[in-house]
């Protein structure tokens, strides 16, 4: 199971990946259609498509002789539920922080 996370993480690492799935978010989508955003060969498309894929943040669908790719919501979900404890630990410092830097200005200025 730590290996298929690993591998999830991986895949979102990559700008190109993080913008076809951002793509796909809004509606399925063929490889074509996907690689007509990009300005890279249709083939290094392609290889981010299985990646992704692989890890599985997309789904494919047939649909005639054409394969859509969607996003695989459960997944997602799993992913942002994994970030989530780290988001708040990071809000509370964040928090705690601008509040230590507020009692410092006014003190500064006083």
């Amino acid at each position: 199971m730590m290996n298929l996370r690993r591998d999830v993480f991986q895949a979102i690492a990559d700008p190109t990946r993080r913008a076809i799935l951002l793509l796909v978010a809004a509606q399925a989508m063929t490889a074509g259609a996907i690689a007509s955003n990009f300005d890279t060969a249709r083939p290094t498309v392609s290889k981010h498509l299985q990646i992704l894929t692989e890890c599985e943040l997309l789904e494919q669908k047939q649909n005639g002789r054409e394969i859509y790719y969607n996003i695989n919501a459960k997944k997602m979900k799993e992913v942002a539920d994994f970030i989530e404890p780290f988001r708040q630990m990071w809000d509370d410092r964040f928090n705690k922080l601008e509040t230590i830097m507020k009692a410092y200005q006014s003190k500064k200025t006083k």
